[in-house]
């Protein structure tokens, strides 16, 4: 699994970055501390940084030429500064892409995905997810049990890749929300609810009984 440090001072739009990442099999990493940038990029190694400009204490700018000092970590500038003159200067300085806010998540990811297929040509995403017998495959939102197997829809497999990337911990109703929809905000509860029965109805189709469980007032986990 690829992990992407997010440098944003705007901290919903770093949490809306960090959930896009999440549901796409990616591990982000949430950097607040934004005078010690380039340290946080040597303790925690990540492949991919999503960097802001303007920044408290250095501008993105700065902290860049300061990564590049010592690593050739891809860097995606993400801003909303959108003249010739930031984009010039972005890859002047060492970044790999820039990308102008409001973005498309498609196009994000899209160029996130490219960039990493290019930097680390030998490494890949997890195209199958394994657990305690059951296999989600990330490529065609399936489940399988031996030699059973059965489509996802999109809200489906969501929900059971996010309680994946939790194995083993609680995860409460309301990070599965924005999870799906980026937020909990305006989303009936029952919906959610509806999703789940589907699922735990599929996962009996295929022969797998008590995978989900439901823990009173907390949330699920498998």
């Amino acid at each position: 699994m690829f992990n992407i440090m997010i440098v944003e001072d705007n901290e919903q739009i770093q949490n809306e970055i960090a959930n896009i990442l999440n549901i796409n099999g990616y591990k982000a990493i949430k950097e607040r501390d934004f005078d010690e940038i380039p340290k946080a990029v040597k303790e925690k190694d990540p492949h991919l940084i999503l960097l802001d400009i303007g920044l408290p204490y250095n501008d993105g700018f700065k902290i860049c030429t300061e990564i590049r000092n010592f690593s050739k970590v891809p860097i995606i500038f993400v801003t909303s500064r959108n003249t010739d003159v930031d984009e010039l200067m972005s890859i002047t300085l060492g970044g790999d892409d820039f990308i102008t806010k409001p973005y498309n998540t498609q196009i994000l990811l899209a160029r996130i995905n490219s960039i990493l297929k290019r930097a680390y040509p030998n490494e890949r995403n997890i195209e199958v997810i394994e657990y305690k017998g059951l296999k989600l495959n990330i490529l065609t939102s399936t489940i399988e049990n031996e030699e059973n197997s059965i489509e996802l829809t999109k809200n489906e497999f969501k929900i059971i890749h996010c309680l994946l990337n939790s194995k083993g911990k609680i995860v409460s109703r309301v990070e599965i929300m924005e999870y799906l929809w980026e937020s909990a905000l305006f989303i009936s509860d029952n919906t959610l609810t509806v999703n789940m029965t589907r699922i735990r109805n599929k996962l009996q189709d295929i022969g797998v009984k008590d995978f989900i469980k439901t823990k009173r007032g907390q949330g699920y986990m498998v």
